[in-house]
């Protein structure tokens, strides 16, 4: 049995699910968008890029990514609260296997709403390493998804899960099939 398996076992109030997604949203609502606004430009410099420059079309490029990202990521974190009454954090799982709302489209709603948002973050200040970092950044968090939480994910939920593994996109959103 998984650590995730048992920590899943044991039932959250929606206060202790909020508290622990705020701290997290520590991460990744300050620190992560420091890093691609911040560092990133500071190490194009040390490094001699060029500033990413589309002139107006950054800004809206940009903008769309971060809405379209923070709606995805929003949606699916309320999903967890709510519905799944758990949260995004490992530490704090769902307890019902999610297939509606932003999950219809594809299994990591979050994960792809953060991409984007960080994308179109690193988009607006013209930064190249600022979207290396969005670039890497994703890479490890799909390797985690795929190494750890699907096993994870498989254990608890069994059949119903493995059905949704192939009935769902493990990321990039389709339509989903009428059921």
């Amino acid at each position: 049995m998984s650590l995730f398996y048992r920590l899943a076992q044991r039932e959250h109030s929606f206060a202790a699910r909020m508290v622990a997604t705020l701290l997290a949203g520590v991460i990744f609502v300050i620190l992560l968008p420091w890093v691609i606004m911040w560092v990133g430009p500071s190490w194009d410099r040390k490094l001699g890029l060029p500033r990413m420059d589309l002139g107006g079309l950054s800004y809206i490029l940009g903008g769309l990514l971060v809405v379209a990202g923070l709606s995805f990521a929003w949606w699916s974190i309320y999903v967890q609260l709510t519905r799944g009454r758990g949260t995004p954090l490992p530490i704090l799982p769902t307890h019902e296997l999610l297939t509606r709302g932003p999950f219809r489209y594809c299994r990591n709603p979050m994960t792809l709403g953060s991409i984007l948002l960080y994308l179109g973050l690193g988009v607006i200040v013209g930064s190249f390493a600022g979207i290396g970092f969005v670039i890497a950044f994703g890479a490890l968090l799909m390797l985690y998804l795929k190494r750890i939480e699907e096993r994870e994910l498989a254990e608890r939920f069994g059949e119903a899960y493995l059905r949704y593994k192939r009935e769902v996109p493990f990321i990039i959103p389709r339509l989903p099939k009428e059921r």
